[in-house]
């Protein structure tokens, strides 16, 4: 793919209603998807108090789900390339659906950990095929880049969805309906995925490259563990052991893609005009998304005094203008506006939306939730864009390989967004709250408020500390993001996919 177009090209071919009804199809299994990320938030107090798993299997319950997604996708990304996008997303499919069955009706906590790493494996199948074949369905740009908007934005509010969904069937029904919602979607793709669904794969995808998989898997597994567990439990020697572990991997893993014969990810998608670029804007932007999440969901829980349930459903009001943000920006790069300009004012608008986060005091609701509707606004933008540049700069051949790098890369930006700036949160909680606290106090605003009722004055004073450390990592998210529209324009203004 070079950055300007031949006069001799013909025109891509126009998708028609079979396509767009296709795109309506594939929508419900990433929804699914991504509501699985966060859709046990609500359900593990009844799941514990059903199954009394131990600490450790309860942290395996509620993680391995994201381990496995994230250690498996580039395996699947290139698996698709190779025997096909839509038969490996069938197939996910079916391992979804079976897999939610048996979650749901669990009588132990390791069937459930089981279930849990299938549903996993499914997620890694459905994720990257989905973006292959709309690479695939939709050949002209305009219409690819409307989907690839409608992609990012079915993507995100999953996520947002998938905490109220699970309090709201948790509070009506048992745990095990926050499984069983996944069946219909699955069972609607599995009969009509073969009628509207084309097939689609690298005509000349060579051998399999085995030895990349335990490699992949090394190199990705480890970071995220030791990022994921960074924010709540500090720099321990363990988890930087475990992304130094990780990163070793990762220098094999891509020493092996250069070497081989046949490697699974190709260097080639590198070469491609905004490829690279495209991939690292979006794990920054991942970052900042990621990030604010960590403080946001705290604060409306532990410093306002919310429920868990008040606080999803308060949560959801910044998704809201999340579903124009896309389109919008879709639009103004159809219209004529240099990409480069759109995604630059994106990073800005997040930057901003981190600006005001600055401003929150202790009781300062919905200043929160308005900053956090303009920085989502803002980093849609960006990841729409980004998702766009890197499918059209990728050959339709390599298309899966291509979705699993930009959605690991947003795996490796949202855990590394929570710890950096969790723990430069945790750095200024702990520096704020008085040295006479007990303690657990000292560690975190949770172990503060379990003592609050034994030590006046000690909540008032957590709560203060806390929004400080919010306060602090909003500044340092501020920054990073101007930084990156100022990357954004630079490195984006010549490219034109």
């Amino acid at each position: 793919m070079t950055n300007s177009t031949s006069t001799t090209t013909p025109p891509a071919a126009r998708a028609g209603r079979r396509e767009w009804t296709a795109l309506g199809v594939l929508m419900l299994p990433l929804l699914l998807v991504s509501m699985d990320v966060s859709v046990l938030y609500f359900a593990i107090p009844a799941i514990s108090a059903d199954l009394e798993p131990s600490g450790t299997q309860q942290l395996w319950i509620f993680d391995i789900y994201a381990f496995v997604l994230a250690g498996l996708l580039m395996t699947m990304g290139s698996l698709g390339d190779r025997i096909g996008r839509r038969k490996l997303l069938l197939a996910g499919a079916a391992a979804f659906g079976a897999a939610s069955l048996v979650a749901a009706y669990a009588g132990s906590a390791e069937t459930l950990i089981a279930a849990r790493a299938v549903l996993g494996i499914g997620g890694a199948t459905l994720m990257p095929s989905t973006m292959a074949l709309i690479r695939t369905m939709f050949t002209d740009p305009a219409q690819r880049a409307k989907a690839i908007g409608l992609w990012s934005g079915v993507m995100t509010a999953g996520i947002a969805l998938g905490s109220v969904m699970s309090g709201v069937l948790v509070e009506y029904f048992w745990w095990g309906s926050v499984f069983l919602v996944n069946l219909p979607a699955m069972v609607l793709l599995l009969l009509l995925g073969p009628v509207l669904l084309p097939e689609s794969k690298d005509p000349d995808p060579g051998r399999f490259d085995w030895p990349s998989v335990p490699l992949s898997m090394a190199a990705v597994l480890p970071v995220i563990y030791g990022l994921k567990e960074i924010p709540s439990e500090g720099w321990h020697t363990g988890y930087v052991v475990s992304i130094t572990v990780g990163l070793l991997f990762a220098a094999l893993f891509v020493h092996r893609q250069r070497t081989a014969t046949d490697p699974m990810i190709s260097p080639a998608l590198f070469r491609g005009g905004g490829f690279t670029p495209a991939v690292v804007l979006n794990l920054v932007s991942s970052f900042g998304m990621m990030g604010s999440a960590f403080f946001t969901t705290q604060y409306l829980q532990s410093v306002l005094d919310k429920s868990a349930l008040e606080a999803a459903l308060w949560a959801l009001l910044p998704s809201v203008p999340i579903g124009l943000a896309a389109p919008m920006a879709t639009s103004l790069v159809q219209k004529g506006v240099n990409r480069a300009y759109v995604v630059t004012a994106g990073f800005l608008i997040g930057a901003a939306g981190y600006g005001l986060l600055a401003l929150a005091g202790t009781d300062s609701m919905w200043l929160v939730l308005i900053a956090c509707g303009v920085l989502a606004s803002g980093i849609v933008m960006v990841i729409s864009q980004m998702t766009d540049l890197a499918m059209g700069a990728a050959p339709t051949e390599r298309a899966g390989s291509a979705s699993s790098l930009l959605e690991t890369g947003a795996e490796f930006g949202g855990a590394l967004g929570m710890a950096v700036l969790g723990s430069i949160g945790t750095a200024v909680y702990r520096h704020e709250i008085p040295s006479s606290a007990p303690a657990p106090a000292r560690e975190t605003l949770g172990g503060a408020l379990a003592m609050a009722d034994r030590v006046p004055g000690l909540a008032t004073a957590a709560r203060e500390a806390f929004t400080s450390g919010m306060q602090g990592a909003a500044i340092a998210g501020t920054v990073l993001l101007a930084g990156a529209a100022v990357a954004a324009a630079v490195t984006l203004r010549r490219i034109r996919v």
